[in-house]
């Protein structure tokens, strides 16, 4: 029996939206920290983050929603999003509110390994998901070699 719109907008997007939330709060709090750390000359324009997290959250909220409508998403599927959004909740609270750099980059590259493998499963799943989701593990390539550089100069 198929679930009605609702719930499925509820179970996509709003699982989607908690870990965003919940990640937020932890950025929020530190943000003022990171702002005084060193950091590499080569750094992204802090515009950037939050616009391509937002991306990521959505393109995922739709790659779930379009899934469990259709009552197909593998159950292994739903586990590794699962797992990458504790995952990447953790990080933040970690490195943010934490201020644990070294510990916040060891979790980073188990958010990074668990990113991949979640990408590789949707690619045998569905290519045009996998396509979407992308952005997610290239993502994390790039925060987790600035977590390294913030470790090394800091």
């Amino acid at each position: 029996m198929k679930r009605n719109f609702f719930v499925n907008i509820l179970l996509s997007f709003g699982i989607v939206a908690l870990v965003a939330g919940v990640g937020t709060i932890f950025v929020s709090n530190g943000m003022d920290w990171m702002m005084g750390l060193s950091k590499p000359s080569e750094w992204i324009p802090n515009i950037l983050i939050p616009i391509v997290w937002s991306v990521i959250y959505l393109s995922s909220a739709i790659i779930i929603y379009l899934w469990i409508r259709n009552d197909d998403m593998p159950l292994g599927t739903i586990i590794l999003f699962l797992v990458n959004g504790i995952l990447n909740v953790l990080w933040c609270l970690l490195f943010f509110q934490l201020q644990l750099i070294f510990v916040g980059l060891v979790a980073i590259i188990f958010n990074l390994i668990f990113a991949i493998v979640l990408w590789v499963r949707v690619n045998r799943e569905s290519k045009i998901y996998s396509y979407i989701l992308a952005i997610y593990p290239i993502w994390l390539c790039l925060a987790t070699t600035l977590n390294l550089a913030l470790w090394i100069l800091n």
